[in-house]
């Protein structure tokens, strides 16, 4: 890999680029590996990046070759309080795995859950988008929207073919919806399989219930196993017709991306200050 000239502020200063510095780094990094990617940013951001996962597949990756690196690599998983028990249990058998990870588990505001369930429902977000989208505004956006704003950076296990809204993902970018750091999708350009060699090659945990026919898997009752020739987020919120598989960490509707969703979140914003 071309070696990169990186300026690292001393001390606890932010590092900070702009859409044209990352731009540029974006074209270099993107014929290379993914560990060529992971050490750029940990060269460039120092302790000011984290991985963000939910444990799938794609994000064991990220963190098995980001702790080949650097071991005691921060690492944020959000517990919705709607995992599967699976979940659960392979958060503790992960941990184990890489004991100097710095382990952040984060919970959504438990005041802001109530207020939810007390106007909508325990399943409200089988009613529709909108509800199911507040929902996970609530439980999994806002709770990682507050640890992001420390970071300047976040590791993503984000590949351009899961998904329409991934497809033209870089593998670095600058993410405005939260405060312009630096987002890093090292795994942009790997496919599926690519993915299953490395977790085989590496012996890397993989989630409980992939043998069980899962291929994407988030909170218990709005995630089921995929049938032969869906695509691999069919499982994810499958009683929508023509709904975005996204909950809007990667795909935030304050950018205008969901602009119906945005109406329903943002009124429950609003209800919600009143209520305090």
């Amino acid at each position: 890999m071309t070696q990169l000239e990186i300026s690292v502020p001393a001390g606890d200063s932010r590092v900070v680029f702009d859409d044209l510095e990352i731009g540029e780094i974006a074209v270099q990094l993107d014929d290379q590996e993914p560990e060529d990617v992971i050490e750029w940013a940990l060269d460039a951001l120092g302790d000011r990046i984290a991985i963000v996962t939910a444990l799938q597949a794609d994000g064991m990756v990220v963190l098995d070759m980001t702790a080949r690196i650097r071991p005691d690599i921060r690492v944020i998983t959000v517990d919705t309080g709607r995992l599967p028990q699976q979940t659960h249990a392979f958060i503790d058998e992960v941990r184990q795995r890489y004991p100097r990870a710095q382990w952040d588990v984060l919970f959504p505001d438990a005041a802001e859950l109530q207020a939810m369930v007390r106007q909508h429902g325990t399943d409200l977000f089988l009613r529709s988008v909108q509800q199911r989208l507040l929902c996970c505004h609530k439980r999994k956006v806002q709770p990682l929207t507050r640890a992001l704003r420390g970071l300047d950076g976040w590791f993503t296990g984000l590949r351009r073919d899961q998904w329409a809204s991934r497809a033209a993902i870089k593998k670095v970018e600058l993410d405005h919806d939260h405060g312009g750091i630096v987002k890093v999708n090292a795994l942009a350009d790997w496919t599926h399989d690519e993915i299953w060699e490395y977790i085989r090659e590496h012996d890397v945990p993989a989630h409980p219930l992939y043998a069980q026919g899962y291929t994407s898997i988030g909170c218990a009752p709005c995630t089921r196993p995929v049938q032969s020739g869906e695509h691999d987020r069919a499982g994810r919120w499958w009683w929508e017709q023509n709904a975005p598989k996204e909950c809007g960490i990667h795909c935030t509707i304050e950018t205008g991306n969901f602009e119906h969703e945005a109406e329903a979140i943002f009124a429950e914003a609003d209800q919600g200050r009143r209520w305090q």
